[in-house]
């Protein structure tokens, strides 16, 4: 509906619209009946012609009059009659309609008021009547005038349900349509409320209908009212349906490009604001970067890159989303240290001491950068190594980096790879990607701020894989120290050189580390600590550490070698001191309590506070005893958590020569029992028993604390002897225990953690170790304070480990097996 035209909805009260009188004239009629009658129209009258609108009767329009002729032909009616009937042109792109050019049908209307317009037009307010048929045109000069016969309306019956329907109906469409379009002036419901002629109310809507003026036409042609209104609801209804329609597609539009809008409009006005001010930060942002870019040390390649991509910012909208990818591309180039490195403090004792300070023990490790230091400071330059400490958790392996770090006076980064399975962590996103960012590798790198730092990649043995990419295969060009000189990130799209980074890498195991990578690496083990150690980790760092963590001054505790050997060896179990530290951090809370109770305790922690403090022992280690019965031998093991002895038991009974294992043993270690049995039933002879002499027995051989498991060939001497000494009842020597792998032909192998196990036998009260001649070398590189109060012998064969160990006193009441 085209109420916004004039917002002639409602009742418009205009100063120009009043009578001579001072009466206000209403724009809708209200009358029920015409005022001029059949005998008050003359046979001929003057055609108004309109070019894009149509008159009904009983409809107040004003009239914009612009054509000369149509000028005269309204004021001579005005000065006159004031009956004039108005028409539709059939095209109303033509200038100077004539009669053809003019519909038939027409509406006599009245002219009540003629007005001068400020800017020299002349409008006419012109009430519809009735209407009128065009006969024929009588003349066409100074306008038309045409021979007109009156048309009426067909009124419904009285009363008449169909035509009230009709009108319901169009006054709901027609109100419904007004609280649609917004650009309808809601007053025009008001119009639409108060009209109570329904004829009129029909003429009223067809009017304000925003149709097209030939459909306008074809409702004031239509005789009966009733089908008039009829064809306007078919009009409505459509109107209802675009409107609904195009409400609901600007609704969806304007939620999509509201914020879009809201945001690029304010952005105008601030760079306008900005630009007004002279102080726009886009231009001042790219000033800054080519600054910084004067600083750089880049070489060619590196600074063209920097200013072809700085130059396609510039041409870059502030408000692009590409525009932040950009700008973090070139923020990352200038902030990376290219070829930017920390000077090495090449003092050898300063690195030396620093390294001891920190760690105790870890000999290797720090013999190795005392070695690079060296060829450092002898050469010049040389590429750093690719290092790889494994071993158990917790004997500071992480930490450890830190120290070479202080050590050489550089920068220390780490990277945990625990739980990594993309490769883009490594290589990063290659930047077409919202949000892109480089890998973790150049991210350290520039946050350590220089090219040189020590670099630690932390669990490299927990490096996953799935269908995003293999990380571990992406670290081969980081750990390749004659490829990561050319490292490539997807996100740089440069090539980066890592060289001079020292790598040290951290696993607790290798056998998840792929050949390929492992290959690359320096392999340094780092062994759990041992007794000794701990104790001394435990006065020179753990100590000191908790002790300032909980503010007790050193003059307030005090631990003892045997108080820290009672916790060590009764409290904790492990490789590493994380579990001792946390023992530690209790006796220094208990201390702690007592001072801020107000209490004087005494600084000195004794064995027996420990047990108070700590509770009932959680460990306890197995010790010597002793050789009175046969078949019961000492072994030597290695734990994660140190070296232990191991208790082998042989027992004979009536039987078929069967051969039983118990104590949780493991493939290896059963092999090793049924190794030693064959070789002792082969060679018989040589400790004085009979060839059958198992036939007639059924063999057990269990090893205590069944519900831990145990694996390993070291056990096959120690078995060896255990079925011997039992078959031939002899004592095994007092405190006597062996290690070694034993063949089929009787030789005596080399096994592994010799230092743990010759430090559990020290511990357990043992004198004498027979171990294999291959391990000999072993030994001779511990430190002679380990290897104080014990003997060593050497065996190559089985027979040798059986003269050594075994007596030729025989055990108090010896059974009698042959």
């Amino acid at each position: 509906m085209n109420f916004k035209k004039d917002k002639r909805a409602a009742t418009i009260f205009l100063p120009d619209l009043m009578d001579e009188d001072g009466d206000i004239m209403p724009i809708i009629a209200d009358s029920e009946g015409d005022d001029i009658d059949d005998g008050d129209i003359p046979p001929t009258l003057p055609v108004l012609s309109l070019r894009n609108n149509v008159l009904f009767p009983g409809v107040v329009m004003p009239i914009s009059i612009g054509r000369p002729k149509s000028v005269n032909l309204i004021r001579d009616v005005y000065r006159s009659d004031k009956i004039v009937a108005v028409v539709a042109q059939r095209d109303p792109e033509t200038e100077d309609p004539g009669f053809e050019d003019l519909h038939n049908i027409a509406t006599v209307g009245y002219v009540v008021k003629l007005l001068e317009m400020p800017d020299g037009s002349t409008t006419a307010i012109i009430h519809g009547k009735r209407r009128a048929r065009l006969v024929e045109q009588v003349t066409d000069n100074p306008y038309m005038v045409a021979v007109v016969e009156s048309v009426h309306d067909l009124m419904p019956p009285v009363p008449s349900k169909e035509f009230d329907a009709v009108v319901g109906s169009l006054k709901d469409l027609s109100l419904r349509i007004i609280k649609l379009n917004p650009s309808v002036a809601q007053e025009a419901s008001f119009a639409i409320k108060n009209i109570e002629n329904k004829p009129y109310l029909v003429n009223y809507i067809c009017s304000n209908t925003d149709i097209k003026v030939g459909e306008k036409q074809k409702l004031l042609e239509t005789d009966s009212i009733s089908d008039r209104g009829v064809l306007l609801l078919e009009h409505l209804v459509q109107e209802i349906q675009l409107l609904e329609l195009k409400n609901e597609l600007q609704t969806k539009v304007k939620s999509d490009l509201d914020q879009q809008q809201r945001e690029f409009l304010l952005l105008q006005q601030m760079k306008t604001i900005q630009n007004e001010l002279g102080d726009n930060p886009h231009e001042k942002e790219i000033l800054e970067f080519r600054e910084k870019a004067k600083q750089k040390r880049w070489n060619k390649h590196v600074a063209t890159t920097f200013e072809k991509e700085l130059d396609r910012l510039q041409r870059l909208n502030p408000a692009a989303a590409e525009y932040s990818v950009q700008v973090n591309y070139i923020q990352t180039l200038l902030d990376l240290p290219w070829d930017e490195k920390s000077i090495d403090n090449l003092d050898l004792e300063n690195a030396r001491r620093v390294l001891d300070e920190d760690h105790y023990g870890l000999t290797e490790v720090k013999e190795r950068m005392l070695e690079h230091l060296a060829v450092i400071k002898l050469k010049g330059d040389l590429k750093s190594p690719i290092l790889c400490l494994y071993g158990p958790p917790g004997v500071g392996k992480t930490s450890l980096g830190k120290s070479v770090a202080r050590a050489l006076g550089r920068k220390y980064v780490r990277m945990s790879l625990g739980g990594l399975h993309d490769e883009a962590e490594i290589r990063g996103h290659r930047k077409t990607y919202i949000g892109a960012m480089p890998g973790r590798i150049i991210q350290n790198i520039r946050k350590s701020g220089f090219s040189n730092p020590v670099f630690m990649l932390d669990e490299i043995d927990k490096v996953g894989q799935d269908f995003r990419g293999d990380p571990a295969s992406a670290l081969l060009e980081v750990l390749d120290p004659e490829q990561n000189s050319t490292f490539h990130d997807n996100f740089l799209e440069l090539d980066y050189d890592l060289s001079n980074v020292l790598f040290i890498a951290t696993a607790n195991t290798l056998s998840t580390i792929s050949p390929a990578l492992r290959d690359r690496m320096e392999l340094i083990e780092i062994n759990g600590y041992l007794l000794e150690e701990k104790i001394e980790i435990a006065r020179r760092h753990l100590l000191p550490r908790q002790l300032d963590n909980h503010g007790v001054r050193k003059n307030q505790f005090r631990a003892g070698k045997k108080a820290l050997e009672e916790v060590i060896d009764k409290y904790t179990r492990e490789s590493g001191v994380r579990e001792l530290e946390k023992r530690l951090a209790k006796l220094v809370r208990s201390t702690a309590k007592e001072i801020a109770f107000d209490k004087s305790p005494e600084p000195s922690v004794s064995v027996a506070d420990v047990s108070e403090i700590l509770g009932p022992p959680r460990y306890n280690r197995d010790m010597y005893q002793g050789n009175d019965q046969a078949g019961v031998v000492t072994g030597l093991a290695w734990t994660a958590a140190g070296g232990e002895i191991l208790f082998i038991e042989t027992s004979l009974s009536r039987g078929e020569g069967k051969l039983t294992l118990t104590g949780n043993l493991g493939e290896v270690m059963k092999e090793s029992a049924i190794i030693a049995l064959e070789y002792l039933r082969a060679n018989s002879h040589m400790i004085e028993l009979p060839d059958d002499f198992s036939k007639r027995w059924n063999i057990h051989i269990h090893v205590p604390e069944g519900a831990i498991p145990k694996d390993g060939p070291s056990a096959g001497v120690t078995m060896a002897t255990s079925i011997a000494s039992a078959f031939t009842q002899r004592k095994v020597r007092k405190f006597t225990a062996m290690t070694g792998e034993i063949t089929l032909r009787g030789k005596v192998l080399p096994v592994g953690g010799i230092k743990e196990k010759i430090l559990a036998a020290r511990r357990a009260g043992m004198k004498e170790v027979i171990l294999s001649s291959g391990n000999r070398k072993n030994v001779e590189a511990i430190d002679e304070s380990y290897l104080k109060g014990l003997k060593f012998q050497y065996a190559d064969t089985i027979m040798d480990v059986l003269g050594m160990a075994l007596l030729r006193e025989r055990v108090l009441h010896p059974r009698k097996i042959v």
